[in-house]
């Protein structure tokens, strides 16, 4: 447990904050989350949490901002692909957002981004890669990211997540019963919520802030094989693809993560979560 990080505060605690927050309370942490349902608010009592009511919109709605006087601010809430504003409302929610918390006194951040900042390469991306995202989503994430990492003072560790499974999210009913699914050879960019929650225990354990990291499984099969499989395990019908080969892809790189906190992978092989 780190010593210098005692109280976290983690905004957005659904399907990867609760847990977290859960296992860190756990651990002997201070944890302060935050819900927009007031239902929810027993639910992360029961796990431990300090609980909060917060919404973020054009401004920020919160039934008590001491929330915000943390070491450690966690901030985990997706851009929402499916929204035609995002790359607009999204940036300016962070903003307001991350406003409060210098006001408040956040003393760290660890902002949880997506690996979809990457454009198709057909080759191997890094950290250090030119970021040239072609989606709504990738792109406000980069807007985010680059304000996130101009705030004076502020130790900054950004979290590229590969596609997100565990849990209740299970894989096998993504594509089930679809017909004619293109890019099949297309290798997979995913990883387990088993390791997005360790990962970040040792960063904070170890107080890694100010640097940039991708979290990916170390294998990525074809998504033919993988989504397959998993609707099959799942009990789905699989889905059918194109007999065509691959003409866009990328394949994420985790090797700088497993260099900085000696980590192995609980869940390296997708096709065995």
């Amino acid at each position: 447990m780190s010593t210098s990080i005692k109280k976290i505060s983690i905004l957005g605690c659904g399907w990867l904050g609760l847990p977290l927050g859960a296992q860190l309370a756990l651990s002997g942490y201070d944890i302060h989350g935050s819900t927009t349902s007031p239902e929810k608010l027993p639910v992360l009592k029961a796990q431990g949490l300090h609980p909060y009511l917060i919404r973020v919109n054009e401004q920020l709605e919160s039934d008590n901002l001491a929330f915000f006087q943390t070491d450690l601010l966690i901030l985990n809430i997706p851009p929402g692909r499916r929204r035609p504003d995002v790359v607009e409302r999204y940036p300016a929610e962070i903003k307001t957002v991350m406003e409060q918390a210098l006001l408040g006194g956040t003393r760290r951040l660890l902002f949880i981004s997506s690996t979809s900042v990457y454009a198709n390469t057909n080759d191997v991306v890094f950290e250090t890669e030119p970021l040239k995202a072609d989606k709504g989503s990738g792109l406000a994430l980069l807007q985010c990211e680059k304000y996130l990492r101009g705030i004076p003072h502020l130790p900054v560790t950004i979290l590229r997540l590969a596609g997100l499974v565990g849990g209740d999210r299970k894989a096998g009913r993504f594509l089930a019963g679809k017909k004619d699914v293109r890019n099949g050879d297309a290798p997979v960019n995913l990883v387990h919520r088993d390791d997005c929650v360790a990962i970040i225990r040792q960063l904070i354990a170890q107080d890694r802030f100010g640097d940039t990291f991708n979290i990916c499984a170390d294998e990525h099969p074809s998504r033919k094989d993988f989504y397959q499989q998993q609707a099959r395990k799942e009990g789905y019908e699989a889905p059918s693809f194109l007999p065509e080969k691959t003409s866009q892809f990328k394949i994420i790189s985790n090797q700088k993560i497993k260099n900085a906190l000696n980590y192995s992978f609980l869940h390296p092989d997708p096709m065995a979560f």
